[in-house]
């Protein structure tokens, strides 16, 4: 007979304790810690300890626990279906553990991996759903930061629809007796809609309906394609939200900007088809009418796309005319915003956008086109005590300063330009309104660049913290005001 393989594994198991008395021994907060998730499992704690702490006095007044207000003894142990030893005492610790293992009883010493017959792990829940982690006792701290990374991860719809399925089991079992069957419906299930629809906050009833509706029609079971419009942020990959990490680490074909960072496109799925569809100052890679039609063909053959954006899709980013495309030809779509570069390279500038003090209203504009620039209200934009943020303007510069000009505003307004905001490689250049061409191209600045106009503009040069020092204009103090432009 062959001889057993050694294995330093734990074996998982998930104990159901509803009503079941479980031996907490020790009255401190470690043992209140373990007593109260006792208590969410549905279990009935019984605590051991001459004193108790004040929470676990209150939780005795109400009822919820049991207290053997005495030194530990073996006989604590004879309706106990597991014993946790919490004590600050390591022969008491000891003595239980040694109680327990005489009596086939798991125990659990905390912070002694070796006298442990059973670990408590890390976890994460998301309703009835549970996920544990354990390194066996031996890394603990490895458990809970792998326990933090999921709990970015894990959506809180997973507990919705995880009691959805609960509720459903039985009709689904009945429709689906086979288990390779079950399984394939259930792998449809989950890379379809239901899950996008429970993030969306899709209520109980209307979830149920729509498994039914899954349930009685075998086309339905077909996967079917959705497209996710995610804005990326404007290229610090620790600004991307969480649901559009998800959304990423879900994606079978993901469309991106040529602005989106490196960096960024490195959280996403590694297996998904990545197309560059952006466009940047003299060059388009693929027109419009080029992007509508890849997110139409994808998502029509049941895959999950995402439509990578910089900055927010809202935001002078066309996700506005994307919608309605998708929305023509009846594919499903959700929108995940992100940090528009005016939020983003103020702040990693150090320029508040509003102040008290400074500026009470914010503009955002697009000095993208001359035609962009025609549609401006520019009296609008002169007014005092608001920030402008003019996106995509390094190459309009001239005639942003010509427009300001002629509708009255100080050639001493302070300007940041913002370039590669938010990344490593980001440059801010600071000056007056009347040297502001003649500065971008002293410093040759390149987009993507984002350009602040405002007194709070002149703040950068005390609040940076980001990068390095703001650069100062060469040419503000040599320029006094500038020859104002004819008007038409």
């Amino acid at each position: 007979m062959n001889a057993p393989l050694p294995s330093t594994s734990l074996f998982p198991l998930f104990a159901d304790l509803r009503d079941r008395p479980v031996l907490v021994v020790g009255g401190g907060t470690v043992a209140q810690r373990k007593v109260e998730a006792l208590l969410l499992a549905g279990a009935s704690p019984v605590v051991g300890s001459p004193e108790l702490s004040e929470g676990l006095q209150v939780l005795l007044e109400k009822g919820h626990i049991r207290w053997r207000a005495d030194e530990f003894s073996d006989d604590w142990l004879d309706e106990a279906w597991l014993v946790i030893a919490a004590t600050d005492d390591a022969a008491v610790n000891h003595a239980v553990a040694d109680a327990a293992a005489a009596r086939r009883i798991l125990a659990n010493v905390v912070d002694d991996a070796e006298l442990s017959s059973f670990h408590v792990p890390a976890l994460v829940q998301r309703g009835p759903l549970q996920i544990a982690i354990s390194s066996g006792g031996g890394a603990p701290m490895l458990a809970r930061h792998i326990r933090r990374q999921l709990e970015t991860l894990l959506d809180d719809s997973l507990g919705t629809l995880a009691e959805l399925l609960i509720r459903q089991r039985e009709r689904i079992r009945t429709r689906f007796p086979k288990l390779g069957a079950r399984r394939r419906f259930f792998e449809r299930l989950l890379a379809g809609p239901l899950p996008r629809l429970l993030r969306q906050r899709l209520d109980g009833e209307q979830a149920d309906a729509y498994l039914q509706e899954m349930l009685r029609d075998d086309k339905a079971l077909q996967p079917v394609g959705s497209v996710a419009l995610v804005g990326a942020g404007p290229g610090d990959p620790g600004l991307v939200t969480l649901n559009a990490l998800r959304a990423m680490n879900e994606a079978d074909v993901i469309l991106h900007d040529r602005l989106v960072s490196a960096e960024v496109l490195r959280l996403a799925r590694r297996d998904a088809t990545r197309i560059e569809v952006g466009k940047s100052a003299g060059r388009h890679s693929m027109s419009q009418e080029q992007i509508h039609a890849l997110m139409l063909e994808h998502a029509r053959q049941g895959k999950r796309v995402v439509r990578l954006k910089g900055g927010d899709p809202f935001v002078f980013g066309r996700g506005g005319e994307e919608l309605e495309f998708l929305r023509a030809h009846g594919i499903a779509f959700e929108v995940i915003p992100g940090i528009t570069a005016a939020v983003a390279c103020a702040a990693y500038a150090g320029i508040p956008l509003t102040h008290r003090d400074h500026a009470q209203s914010l503009r955002l504009v697009t000095a993208h086109c001359k035609d962009s620039l025609d549609t401006l209200d520019w009296q609008a934009l002169a007014q005092d005590k608001q920030t402008l943020a003019v996106y995509m303007g390094v190459a309009g510069l001239e005639k942003v300063r010509e427009r300001l000009l002629l509708a009255g505003v100080d050639p001493h307004l302070p300007f940041a330009l913002v370039e590669n905001g938010s990344r490593p490689q980001q440059r801010v250049i600071t000056g007056m309104l009347a040297s502001l061409p003649e500065s971008a191209r002293h410093h040759r600045v390149q987009s993507p660049a984002l350009l602040i106009l405002g007194e709070v503009a002149a703040l950068a040069d005390s609040l940076h913290w980001f990068g390095a020092a703001p650069l100062a204009s060469q040419h503000s103090d040599n320029l006094g005001a500038p020859t104002l432009p004819q008007a038409a």
